[in-house]
């Protein structure tokens, strides 16, 4: 692969890294005490999935989230801490692609009505894809320094 200044699995890592500050940037901006302490964000999303256009996706939600709301608001906020943590230190590299792939996913399906949200979670899909299969941890990674996932 031919690549301008850095190889290609450098700017692969850029790729993974800019995500890994996407998801902490996701991170920091929440407000945590609203969503860990009141409720505010899986409140938030159970009025947006009661509304949702899939039966699937209203009744999922009521089967899998509205029955332990302060789990999956632990669950989505340090998740995205995770995420970030995991892909700026390239550590657990492919495991933190395919469970933020997953996340994004969720998030996009959820919120499908919501045109401002899709474009972001598309784009950090999209992003999670192409890391995780082009093998972004090849290089500046603690996943590389210690011979995981080759």
């Amino acid at each position: 692969m031919d690549a301008i200044w850095l190889d290609g699995a450098e700017w692969l890592a850029i790729l993974r890294i800019g995500l890994g500050l996407w998801w902490l940037e996701s991170w920091r901006h929440k407000d945590r005490k609203g969503w860990l302490e009141r409720g505010t964000g899986i409140a938030w999303a159970a009025d947006v999935a009661s509304g949702h256009r899939w039966k699937a996706v209203r009744t999922g939600f009521a089967a899998v989230v509205e029955p332990r709301p302060r789990v999956m608001a632990h669950l989505v906020v340090h998740a995205e801490l995770a995420l970030g943590l995991g892909l700026v230190a390239g550590l657990l590299t492919p495991v933190a692609l395919a469970c933020g792939l997953l996340l994004n996913v969720l998030y996009f399906t959820l919120m499908i009505h919501d045109w401002a949200e899709q474009g972001q979670n598309a784009m950090m899909a999209l992003i999670s894809a192409v890391a995780l299969f082009a093998m972004s941890w090849q290089s500046w990674s603690v996943d590389s320094a210690l011979g995981l996932f080759r």
